[in-house]
């Protein structure tokens, strides 16, 4: 049995608008289940391929009372291209974002919902990560909340010390998942989080029950009777397992 990380999940004002844009970002293409849910991948997977990472934008009745603690970073391979990609954003409709980074080397910005990512500087470590550099999620401490993610899915722990901590699927495809500490109260709006599928996804149950046993709790979103489970991991981040429809 094993877990991996996915894709991500943006609840949403506009499921469809909002696909487009990242759509655009990314350049992937779109697709829907159904009304409400918009689908992004890259071109040439199909889910869930392992050596794929998706997004999924979810519409909700009020997406301003969602704040999560993950965002996006993307990679950029020179600064030429960090500078056209971020004119290009602000042309599809990114705004800069203020969240008191100072003098930074990346580029803030919020996409047309107001959900802050970062435009990296070209760094070598995210030259083979695709669009999307890393997964962000913050936190209190990531020496903790490494420890449960390293046991919760099958991901390699490459680095953690008191500042962050980084994951990365052991087949060394697709983006980081990093876990860095932050303090503070957030000002900032995020409507992210991620999303988890077993392999067999028919053992969703049992991996519900494994994490749990690592302090994963249970979480009531009104979601009903669905095919995934809602749980916060140790730091109370809410996540989905996903199972069989």
């Amino acid at each position: 049995m094993a877990l991996r990380l996915v894709q991500v999940n943006f609840k949403a004002q506009d499921d469809s608008a909002l696909g487009r844009f990242w759509a655009e970002v990314l350049g992937w293409g779109v697709d829907s289940e159904g009304p409400g849910v918009t689908n992004i991948a890259p071109v040439g997977f199909d889910w869930p391929d392992p050596a794929a990472f998706y997004i999924d934008f979810v519409a909700v009745p009020d997406p301003e009372t969602v704040k999560y603690r993950v965002h996006l970073d993307l990679a950029t391979t020179s600064a030429a291209h960090q500078a056209e990609l971020v004119a290009r954003l602000q042309d599809l409709g990114a705004t800069p974002a203020d969240v008191g980074q100072g003098d930074v080397p990346w580029t803030v910005l919020a996409d047309p919902e107001g959900n802050v990512f970062c435009v990296l500087e070209p760094r070598e470590v995210y030259r083979d990560t695709g669009p999307i550099a890393a997964v962000v999620v913050d936190c209190e401490d990531p020496r903790a909340m490494a420890r449960f993610w390293d046991e919760a899915i099958e991901w390699t722990l490459h680095e953690v010390t008191d500042d962050h901590a980084v994951l990365r699927s052991p087949e060394g495809v697709g983006p980081y998942l990093e876990l860095l500490r932050t303090s503070g109260a957030r000002t900032w709006w995020n409507r992210a989080h991620v999303d988890l599928i077993p392999d067999p996804i028919d053992d969703k149950e049992p991996e519900v029950a494994r994490l749990r046993a690592l302090g994963a709790t249970d979480v009531d979103l009104g979601q009903g009777d669905v095919p995934w489970t809602v749980l916060a991991d140790t730091e109370g981040n809410e996540f989905c397992v996903l199972g069989r429809g």
